[in-house]
């Protein structure tokens, strides 16, 4: 597949970008800093600004499916809004670009963990990723008012981790999958494999979906 991949250079991007490439896709990396991205025969690194949507469509034309790992950066004091605003968009580039498929990394704040409470909203939710989880929160609500593009969103575990690949573990849906009594965890290669199976074989077109050993 030609893949356009958002925020390459990312932590949850790179593990992408190693992930497509080890599977034989070709990918053009959107990136802020080309310079930053390995040399690689399937890989096209090109600098873009996800809020110039214009110019933004025209780098995402002819791709077969658009993969974002758009982060402003967790001590961005911004991240809320950037992330919502860079999110709306990809989401827009995306259209105007013609591509249906879109997949969006978010984060596990949105996840149930009883009947109409997000994990989010629990008292124990670290005060440094509210801002962040919100952001990610709201662009899950705006994509599910999105009926033209065939979206995925895809939630971590709680505890998304450095780690090993080992292409085994459990998907769930809308609520924060458990170990017992404490959260899941994932690693980051484990959540591309994930990502990069819902490219190739979708299962959750206009659904959310999660992870966790």
């Amino acid at each position: 597949m030609k893949i356009a991949l958002i925020g390459a250079t990312g932590y949850v991007g790179a593990a992408l970008l190693e992930e497509a490439l080890n599977r034989g896709h070709q990918v053009t990396a959107l990136v802020r800093h080309p310079e930053k991205l390995p040399q690689h025969a399937s890989l096209t690194a090109v600098q873009a600004d996800v809020h110039d949507v214009d110019a933004l469509s025209a780098q995402l034309r002819g791709h077969d499916a658009v993969l974002s790992a758009f982060n402003p950066g967790w001590g961005n004091a911004e991240i809320r809004q950037q992330f919502i605003a860079g999110s709306q968009a990809i989401v827009a580039a995306t259209k105007a670009a013609g591509v249906t498929r879109l997949l969006v990394v978010g984060g596990a704040g949105s996840l149930f963990v009883a009947p109409g409470l997000q994990l989010i909203d629990t008292p124990d939710f670290p005060a440094e990723y509210k801002e962040g989880a919100e952001g990610a929160r709201q662009v899950l609500n705006q994509l599910r008012e999105e009926h033209e593009l065939q979206w995925t969103f895809l939630s971590p575990a709680a505890l998304l981790q450095p780690g090993p690949r080992t292409g085994k573990f459990r998907l769930g849906s809308e609520q924060l999958l458990m170990n017992g009594d404490a959260p899941g965890h994932i690693s980051v290669a484990d959540l591309a494999v994930a990502l990069l199976d819902e490219t190739e074989q979708p299962q959750h077109i206009r659904q959310r979906f999660t992870l966790a050993y």
